[in-house]
């Protein structure tokens, strides 16, 4: 049922498929993690860096406009809801000899580079995993450095989004969050709400896990409130609670994990359902057009049967 980019081994390793050759690179194994613009590097050498570079890349999202598509991909079969987790930033870095840093920063490149594409080829959602909720155990520093980047990325890249018709929206526990981010957040939000190209959505303080409970807790107030009954407890009521009730398309069609990690990391697990798994080897930041061409080149030739026979 799961058709992946690479063969899953009978025994229980994992004989990694070749990596593109990048000179003067070792690739190293690290410790993995999935976080804003991930990963981070081991605890015990995490430093905290003001960024090197402006996150904000020149010029604006193209205007809506008839885009042509690579040759490999069909514009009839192009999956409406595409999610990600992004990871590898920190191996990226470390490879290079650059500081944690500079790995988020390049992170943060590919993503709006992934954006333009998914408004170019007409996708109407991207989900992508910033920061989870298992994510605030972490030392305070690394958690502060999250938060700052976030809050950075979401100023430079605003007006860009806003003008190239991009609704951003949020999903996760946001009470955790600095009450300057949670500000900046529900301006960002009520500034694009109204923007119908593409739907972008960040989560962040967010788990699959915490995601059902609270669903949960609120169908049970509503139980007990006498607003509804047991028999109106469906499928549908509980994706009405989730917390992407915010999309008309809360359910992913394909979801790309970087880094050659193969699990979902408690990201969208009710949502996930039937989802298409693409698991790529790139590192986040090295994932870029051609690699999101093979991805998307991937589900436009499965077939998704849904439990049935075709």
């Amino acid at each position: 049922m799961l058709s992946l980019r690479f063969a899953i081994p009978t025994a229980n390793t994992l004989t990694p498929p070749k990596i593109k050759p990048k000179p003067g690179l070792v690739v190293q194994t690290a410790w993995n993690q999935t976080d804003l613009f991930p990963s981070l590097p081991k605890r015990n050498d995490y430093k905290l860096q003001a960024a090197t570079t402006d996150l904000s890349v020149a010029g604006d999202i193209p205007a809506e406009e008839v885009v042509e598509l690579p040759a490999e991909l069909s514009r009839e079969l192009m999956p409406k809801h595409v999610a990600v987790i992004m990871d590898g930033n920190g191996r990226w870095a470390r490879q290079r000899g650059l500081a944690t840093s500079a790995g988020h920063e390049a992170g943060v490149k590919a993503l709006r580079e992934l954006v333009e594409l998914c408004c170019q080829w007409g996708i109407q959602v991207l989900t992508v995993f910033a920061f989870s909720y298992e994510n605030w155990i972490r030392p305070k520093v690394e958690v502060d450095f999250l938060m700052s980047l976030f809050e950075r990325a979401l100023k430079s890249e605003v007006e860009s989004f806003s003008r190239g018709g991009i609704r951003i929206s949020v999903i996760g526990d946001s009470t955790k969050l600095p009450t300057s981010l949670q500000k900046l957040i529900n301006e960002v939000e009520e500034t694009t709400k109204h923007n119908s190209r593409l739907q972008l959505i960040v989560a962040v303080s967010y788990s699959g896990k915490y995601d059902v409970v609270q669903a949960c807790r609120s169908i049970a107030e509503k139980a007990k409130d006498g607003q509804i009954q047991l028999d109106d407890i469906n499928e549908s009521l509980i994706e009405q609670e989730l917390e992407t009730n915010c999309t008309e398309h809360p359910y992913p069609d394909l979801l790309i994990r970087t880094s050659g990690e193969l699990r979902v990391s408690n990201f969208l697990l009710w949502q996930l359902a039937y989802t298409e798994l693409f698991f790529a080897q790139e590192l986040w930041p090295d994932f870029r057009k051609d690699e999101f061409v093979d991805a998307l080149s991937s589900y436009q030739q499965r077939q998704r049967r849904y439990g049935g026979r075709h």
